[in-house]
């Protein structure tokens, strides 16, 4: 039998625990499945206490585990104090509610609650909300913290990221490490935007370094080991996602990405059938522009991004007609470039043999949750892999992203069954699924 986790700090003792050490509790209970799964049935065993003061250590509790409209409807029974306010404010920002977090943060100032830190909490949220403008304005009044505070350059750093500024914010980045040299989200990040930019041995060493001084980082863990996955350090790779099942056996991820290196790693070279792949992909990676098209044929395929003859292998003829001016004469011009040489729309979909999800009003998702729309696909918490293809299609929302079909998805070079099956998986978790064609 299993031994029962002991935390050294009780969220439910007689006097609250300090931030910092909630947060050490925090990062405790996500550190294993089994520290979750403990603290869940604690949390549990005080759910039905009364009383202002159990409504804030309940309500807390419920915003560790990520169960945050209950944490909400709690912490709003509890007593006002610098604590309420603060989880109250994080947890409404996770459910997106931003202009109530923000009310909330500006709360908390009113209980002596440290200014900085506040004010930092109101930029991030901002930035989720997609207010660029106003988290800028909202960092503009704590500039005199430059060089001094490392979440001060993170949360630029994430602000400009947004915004597109790559260089800058990994300038930032570092700038954040070289005052905090701990300071793990802006480690990964830095690991993240060095990986997107080609630089995979930065990357690599960044993420390890992660991996080292963190005892499981999930995410940082599942990037490293694509990065191995991707340059055959295939036992690397496997070390990493053994790490992370040993402490979440249920992890799905990793679980996928566990199957993946496995097949990898028995895949053998058959000269013959590479040189065959090889003269597929020449003719796949033809572009478009190669081709005599009528004008509006030529307009239709660069608006919706298709710029080789592989891209039309994943795109199927109603997928083409539904698109607004592509009709029956342009659908025969672009049958005519693929027949002569055995191809035809929607082969690669074909070969795939895929299912089909039940359709999604996209815009019933934009009118019924805008805030869900809103936020950043990094919230989707996806593999690297995933989002490096996600960056390719210019998708930086979940609202972008439910836009998006699987056959747009699967044009994407590199981008699997696996990175499908996350990413619907992801989506699914909150309600959602991708674009489906009548």
């Amino acid at each position: 039998m299993e031994p029962t986790t002991e935390f050294e700090i009780n969220l439910f003792a007689a006097n609250l625990p300090t931030m910092d050490e909630i947060g050490k509790l925090s990062e405790l209970v996500h550190s294993s499945e089994r520290n979750q799964l403990t603290f869940s049935e604690q949390v549990e065993q005080n759910m039905d206490k009364t009383g202002q003061k159990a409504s804030l250590a309940v309500g807390i509790g419920l915003f560790i585990l990520g169960r945050n409209a209950e944490a909400v409807d709690k912490l709003q029974k509890a007593k006002d104090c610098k604590e309420k306010f603060i989880y109250l404010a994080l947890a409404l920002r996770r459910i997106g509610k931003f202009d109530d977090a923000i009310e909330n943060f500006q709360n908390c100032l009113d209980y002596e609650a440290d200014t900085l830190t506040i004010t930092l909490e109101k930029v991030a949220t901002y930035r989720y909300a997609s207010d660029f403008q106003a988290a800028a304005k909202e960092l503009k009044t704590c500039a005199n913290f430059e060089n001094v505070s490392a979440e001060y350059h993170y949360q630029l750093g994430r602000l400009q990221e947004a915004q597109g500024l790559y260089d800058e914010a990994v300038e930032n980045y570092k700038t954040a490490l070289d005052l905090s040299p701990e300071h793990q989200k802006a480690l990964f990040h830095l690991a993240y935007r060095c990986d997107l930019s080609g630089d995979e041995d930065a990357a690599i060493d960044y993420y390890r370094q992660i991996a080292l001084s963190s005892p499981v980082y999930v995410n940082a863990l599942l990037n490293l080991s694509v990065l191995y996955e991707d340059t055959g350090r295939f036992d690397k790779a496997s070390q990493c996602v053994d790490k992370v099942l040993e402490a979440h056996p249920n992890h799905q991820r990793a679980i996928l990405f566990k199957k993946d290196i496995e097949s990898s790693k028995t895949m053998f070279y058959d000269e013959e059938q590479e040189k065959k792949r090889d003269r597929r992909t020449q003719i796949l990676e033809t572009p478009i522009s190669d081709f005599e098209l009528s004008v509006r044929s030529r307009n239709c395929l660069r608006k919706m991004k298709i710029e080789t003859i592989g891209d039309l292998l994943n795109i199927t003829e109603a997928e083409l007609l539904s698109y607004k001016n592509f009709g029956e004469t342009s659908l025969r011009e672009i049958k005519a470039i693929l027949e002569p040489k055995g191809l035809y729309l929607g082969m690669a979909l074909d070969e795939k043999q895929l299912t089909l999800d039940e359709p999604l009003d996209s815009e019933a998702v934009e009118d019924d949750d805008e805030g869900l729309a809103a936020k950043p696909v990094e919230d989707l918490q996806l593999s690297i892999r995933s989002r490096k293809c996600l960056q390719k299609l210019n998708i930086h929302t979940i609202g972008d992203l439910v836009r998006k079909t699987e056959a747009e998805l699967l044009g994407v070079k590199n981008f699997g069954l696996t990175s499908l099956n996350e990413i619907k998986k992801a989506i699914s978790d909150i309600g959602l699924s991708l674009r489906t064609l009548d």
